[in-house]
């Protein structure tokens, strides 16, 4: 696990990776849990590192202020039905499913097999994959800008591992490059990260892998700053 970029250092320590690549503007961290980590996704708890990519405020402050307050149980609860309608359109097009940040506001996360965006053993996306990700961009990130996006790739173990540690990168930044030249507001996207073949992630069924669940990319909306503040303010919509 060589080359580990510490922009978040107890984040990424935390979370095992061989890659974490964030934005600039990366100040907070967010690591996102919840029935995936049950269902077999083979997350756990250590997947995330969704940060504010817009203003670079950290929103764990913002949260913490709130927290255990009537206030912020009102605002997780205008998040959560606007999270509901997300993952209610994304389910639309890949398996959707709601999930918990650290911060304990409801998110979402949205798991494309790589089956679906690219041919074996490659990172350029599919004429199918292209569409299927454009609809994604107008049904769900448009029209829920107010939230930040993480893009993670991840494979299997079979294979050299640093060929797919290279390859998860290199796939997670094609959906993230595509997703940005056919979205409103690119800064939405506050984190490309390639996993690998990292065994804290990868997909087991009775105790074997199911290597082509591994492969895959997922796409996880949190809360940004904006619809933060908005819910305990009791405007969001």
């Amino acid at each position: 696990m060589k080359n580990v970029k510490f922009i978040a250092g107890a984040l990424c320590a935390a979370l095992m990776v061989s890659s974490c690549n964030m934005n600039k503007t990366a100040a907070g961290a967010l690591i996102g849990t919840g029935a995936g980590a049950a269902g077999g996704t083979g997350l756990g708890a250590a997947i995330g590192a969704l940060v504010n990519g817009k203003s670079g405020a950290k929103k764990g402050a913002i949260i913490g202020a709130a927290a255990g307050t009537a206030v912020g149980a009102v605002a997780g609860t205008l998040i959560g039905r606007k999270m509901q309608k997300a993952k209610e359109a994304a389910e639309k097009l890949a398996a959707a499913e709601s999930i918990t940040d650290s911060n304990g506001l409801p998110g979402v996360k949205v798991t494309f097999d790589n089956a679906i965006l690219f041919a074996q053993g490659k990172y350029t996306l599919t004429t199918s994959a292209k569409n299927t990700l454009k609809q994604f961009a107008n049904t769900v990130l448009n029209p829920y800008n107010d939230t930040d996006v993480a893009i993670y790739g991840f494979a299997s173990s079979e294979g050299e591992e640093s060929t797919n540690l290279t390859l998860s990168q290199n796939r997670a930044n094609a959906v993230t490059t595509y997703l940005k030249s056919v979205m409103t507001d690119k800064s939405q996207i506050v984190a490309t990260t390639g996993y690998g073949e990292n065994p804290n992630f990868l997909v087991m069924k009775n105790g074997v892998e199911d290597r082509a669940a591994s492969r895959r990319v997922e796409v996880y909306l949190i809360a940004s700053e904006e619809m933060i503040k908005a819910a305990e303010t009791g405007t969001l919509k």
